[in-house]
């Protein structure tokens, strides 16, 4: 059993952390994705270690802002470059003009726009953190579920194709 007491505290300084990064990515340093990289893991088990608080007391979604949206994608995008696209994994075998694609940029901007909309709800009510659990909750099991665990993929397979690019270098 999680220990929930530790899980919120942990989900909290994460995604405040996340957000800061994903804020400041055209002024970070080099080790920028890999620093992304290792907090979604961490945001993943603490958002599904908290499955026990209800999420029928999630604040109403807000119509998001899509200008502000299109222009942290944009940034990410920018940032990205080459890394941002990757084939989807259900669509593996596809190759040809309908195959399926993901953008980490994408993924990325709806991670950050879902974890601040629950840090700002507990900045607005912090005597009921279990309000911005529930964002969380919902909103992860009803869409930015999916973004995490692909962006995970993808980060794993950027961290693999540069792992293999590396041995073959030292080999040679």
């Amino acid at each position: 059993m999680c220990d929930e007491s530790q899980l919120l505290p942990e989900l909290v300084a994460t995604a405040r952390g996340f957000c800061h990064l994903i804020e400041d990515a055209e002024q970070a340093g080099a080790d920028w994705l890999e620093r992304v990289s290792c907090l979604l893991p961490r945001i993943h088990a603490a958002v599904v270690g908290l499955r026990r608080v209800a999420i029928d007391d999630a604040p109403q979604c807000l119509v998001p802002d899509y200008e502000l949206r299109f222009g942290l994608f944009m940034r990410l995008h920018q940032r990205l470059g080459e890394r941002d696209r990757y084939g989807l994994e259900f669509d593996a075998l596809g190759t040809g003009p309908c195959a399926l694609t993901g953008s980490l940029a994408d993924d990325l901007t709806d991670i950050y726009f879902e974890l601040r909309r629950g840090l700002d709800v507990l900045d607005h009510d912090p005597d009921r953190p279990e309000r911005a659990v529930s964002v969380w909750r919902s909103g992860f099991l009803q869409h930015w579920g999916q973004h995490l665990v692909d962006a995970e993929r993808h980060l794993y397979e950027l961290e693999v194709a540069e792992y293999t690019s590396r041995m073959a270098g030292e080999s040679n």
